[in-house]
């Protein structure tokens, strides 16, 4: 089955943050620790920041604030800018002060022309309570295996996203690209249920910043024009990201995942990593570098289909099987899996497994002419095969 075949709708995601700053009100603006704030600015993604009424480039007044010295503490209040003369003395500016260090910022500060529309709203507050739900590197890692396996295809706006289903106290994300399949299944410390798509692009840097959070806490949100609107939160103890649901029907997955299996292989990703590398360079085509694997007998032979080199892995093995599958592919996977991993093969032609604690990858085999006669024997003995008579 190959996703890229089921109709997609067009998505429409939007993300926003709420950028929570430990600190003391002071009048209109507010007094915080200097590594604090440049701690919280490190984690938002967004570009632009709405602070007491003004706008200003994230990059730009992160810069600032962590070269500023003097002082450990950094006030920041609404004022004008008394050193001016003139009409622009009575313009409204942000005023930053750090020990001896005064500035004075006009809105949109930092901000140019190309700087994206994405925004992050600063709240002030004595202190940030998180009721964490599930691990924040947890969820970082989880991330971090099945982006990769999302498709770039603009033509396939579903699949550019990742689906995240809670429910059952089992919290599980899912990409896939039309050739490849991963769903990671973890702990799920919360009696809820949803399900929601965010686009691949929209998640773009949350994985460093769930690194560096000590608390996580994920749930859904209705939103959107429609009543099965969906949106994904994630409440750290210094951000709040928000992203609206896509639109759009994700294929039914899990009838793509094989359940029987003639060949299995308990293998170490790190030995056949090393040899798929070494396998490339001798491939006078190493972006396509398909590879026949045979699997049997306590080893694993992976060989160029040119016969111009092989390698021998050894593997814990049951059953002898043979497939050809991209090189890129499978080094993906075999970095996405890392440590030991079970691979578990049908035939030559159907969807081969790939798991390990919880994280499991389907990868579509490429098919061979000698995979196509196989595939053909077996389609034409199910159909001469006589019905049994059900009991």
């Amino acid at each position: 089955m190959d996703f890229a075949q089921l109709s997609d709708s067009q998505r429409g995601c939007s993300k926003i943050e709420q950028l929570n700053i430990v600190g003391k009100r002071s009048g209109d603006g507010f007094v915080s620790h200097k590594a604090t704030l440049v701690n919280a600015l490190s984690r938002v993604m967004a570009e632009r920041l709405l602070l007491l009424d003004f706008t200003i480039g994230r990059k730009g007044f992160a810069g600032y604030i962590k070269a500023l010295s003097g002082s450990n503490i950094v006030k920041i209040v609404p004022s004008t800018n008394g050193s001016a003369s003139g009409e622009r003395a009575s313009d409204k500016r942000l005023k930053v002060v750090c020990g001896a260090n005064t500035s004075y910022l006009e809105d949109t500060a930092w901000v140019g022309d190309k700087t994206p529309m994405t925004f992050a709203e600063v709240r002030i507050s004595p202190n940030n309570t998180v009721k964490p739900n599930i691990g924040s590197i947890e969820l970082a890692e989880a991330l971090n295996r099945v982006l990769p396996f999302t498709s770039k295809d603009d033509a396939r706006p579903v699949l550019q996203c990742v689906k995240f289903i809670a429910g059952e106290g089992k919290l599980k994300l899912v990409g896939a690209d039309g050739f490849r399949l991963a769903e990671v299944t973890m702990d799920f410390d919360e009696d809820i249920e949803g399900q929601v798509l965010i686009n691949r692009d929209e998640l773009k840097g949350i994985v460093g910043a769930l690194r560096k959070a000590k608390r996580v806490r994920l749930g859904f949100e209705a939103s959107g024009d429609t009543l099965d609107g969906m949106s994904l939160i994630i409440d750290t103890e210094a951000i709040r990201y928000k992203w609206r649901g896509a639109e759009g029907q994700f294929p039914d997955y899990e009838k793509v995942i094989p359940t029987e299996f003639s060949t299995f292989a308990h293998l170490d990703t790190l030995e056949l990593l090393k040899a798929v590398g070494a396998l490339k360079a001798l491939s006078d085509k190493p972006k396509e570098n398909p590879l026949d694997l045979t699997i049997g007998e306590g080893k694993i032979i992976i060989a160029n289909p040119d016969d111009k080199g092989e390698a021998i892995i050894t593997a814990d093995t049951d059953g002898e099987g043979s497939v050809r599958m991209d090189g890129g592919y499978l080094a993906d996977v075999l970095k996405a899996c890392g440590g030991m991993v079970d691979f578990k093969l049908v035939n030559a032609y159907s969807p081969m497994l790939f798991t390990t604690d919880g994280y499991q990858v389907v990868v579509m085999p490429m098919v061979t002419s000698k995979a196509e006669a196989e595939q053909k024997e077996a389609t034409a003995q199910a159909q001469t095969e006589p019905e049994v008579e059900p009991i």
